[in-house]
């Protein structure tokens, strides 16, 4: 009888031992899909704009986020991404989070850049994460052509930010809110 407890018990540990060591594995497969999804997207900035290369490397820090989204009148998207200080090279895993409400229809995979022009402000989007409503988006793309880079100042303060549209097609005017935080299970 104890030989039976004891079996047991050492099947529950090993179970919760194989079950932590697969948590892991998933936790670091997510990693590295996030790590190789924000390098393509660079290599996609650098080839439509080069200067992007050097802007990337003197930036203080720079944030890749690779977002979907639908839409009908109301829409959504969501993604995920990677900060990265430059100074540290400490990277940080991002969610990102939009809704949106207008005269629109459509689906979209688009990717963009944001590169910091202080340490500070971006130390203050990876700790306190970022939200914004107001803005107005039209894109257009297709089977996997982009439509150049969209520029947009003061985004996120004291920052620029560029996208590039993937696939799809999304056009019309609306008014959206979008939000950035860690993502805790990555980091």
């Amino acid at each position: 009888m104890k030989l039976h407890g004891l079996l047991v018990i050492a099947g529950v540990a090993l179970t919760l031992v194989a079950g932590g060591a697969a948590a892991q594995s998933d936790k670091a497969k997510k990693q590295a899909e996030v790590k190789q999804a924000t390098e393509a997207s660079l290599q996609k900035f650098y080839q439509a704009d080069p200067k992007l290369k050097d802007a990337v490397a003197k930036a203080p820090g720079y944030a890749v986020f690779t977002t979907f989204g639908l839409s009908f009148i109301v829409g959504g998207a969501g993604g995920k991404g990677l900060a990265v200080d430059n100074q540290t090279k400490q990277a940080t895993y991002m969610d990102m989070a939009q809704a949106s409400a207008g005269f629109q229809v459509g689906a979209a995979q688009s990717e963009t850049l944001i590169l910091f022009k202080t340490p500070a402000a971006f130390r203050n989007f990876v700790d306190k994460g970022w939200e914004a409503s107001g803005s107005g988006a039209a894109q257009a793309g297709a089977g996997g052509k982009s439509v150049g880079t969209a520029q947009t100042q003061g985004f996120i303060p004291d920052s620029t930010a560029y996208t590039l549209t993937k696939n799809g097609l999304q056009a019309g005017i609306a008014v959206a809110g979008t939000k950035y935080w860690k993502d805790k299970e990555l980091n």
